[in-house]
């Protein structure tokens, strides 16, 4: 069984809470612990975070324009489902713009580079014996962070910023972190040895499996109530 995420103290990371309340709210989300459907009510969440509603609301703001909730009238703001369609979406935009990332990273990736890439593969690891889910999922989402960066393209950093959260969910809710971990060991090599055609390759491999399962555990899940 996974060890539950110990949540995070809003106020003490030194960046602004409005940010901070965001990845915490945005975790919760992609792990489950709040479901589609859900509210997300300010007041109540501001005693939680002991903040005012203001970062709260600035911090739903935020989740909205990457899809995560939306305002309904009478109900307020309401956690949002990706529908089939917008996985399928999402995973050709991966398709289109993550292979470029990790072509364009093969051929500037500094041997300091790869060594930060390493270590986030080794703080995965460590947080897959721990059964820290949450935090592999972290780790996870930046890796693909960090190798976008390498990519030096500020025009792909902001074409793939608003995706962010959406794809964050559909990481946590995979928990294929073996599978993961190894496709990741893979690209860090191609990385290092500067292969831009390995690093396309392996990308696409790494994007179309996991397409194909989160297609699988979606279909798993709605099958149910014939919504598949």
């Amino acid at each position: 069984m996974a060890k539950p995420r110990t949540p995070r103290v809003i106020g003490a990371q030194d960046y602004p809470l409005r940010e901070q309340v965001r990845d915490e709210l945005r975790a919760r989300i992609a792990d489950g612990r709040i479901s589609p459907g859900d509210r997300m009510v300010e007041q109540a969440l501001a005693d939680e975070f002991g903040v005012s509603r203001i970062p709260v609301r600035e911090a739903l703001r935020m989740l909205e324009t990457e899809g995560l909730v939306h305002n309904v009238p009478r109900r307020g703001v309401i956690v949002s489902e990706l529908t089939r369609l917008d996985i399928e979406h999402l995973f050709d935009i991966r398709e289109a713009l993550e292979v470029l990332v990790f072509r364009l990273a093969a051929e500037r990736a500094t041997p300091r580079d790869v060594r930060r890439l390493e270590k986030l593969l080794e703080r995965a690891k460590a947080a897959m014996a721990k059964e820290r889910h949450s935090d592999v999922t972290q780790i996870n989402a930046d890796f693909h962070d960090a190798v976008t960066d390498l990519a030096g393209n500020p025009f792909l950093h902001g074409m793939l910023e608003p995706l962010t959260g959406r794809l964050r969910v559909l990481i946590g809710r995979s928990h294929e972190y073996e599978r993961q971990a190894a496709e990741h060991a893979g690209l860090v090599e191609a990385l290092a040895d500067r292969d831009p055609d390995r690093a396309a390759a392996l990308a696409l491999a790494h994007i179309r499996t996991s397409r194909a399962h989160a297609l699988t555990q979606y279909d798993a899940t709605h099958a149910q109530d014939g919504s598949a």
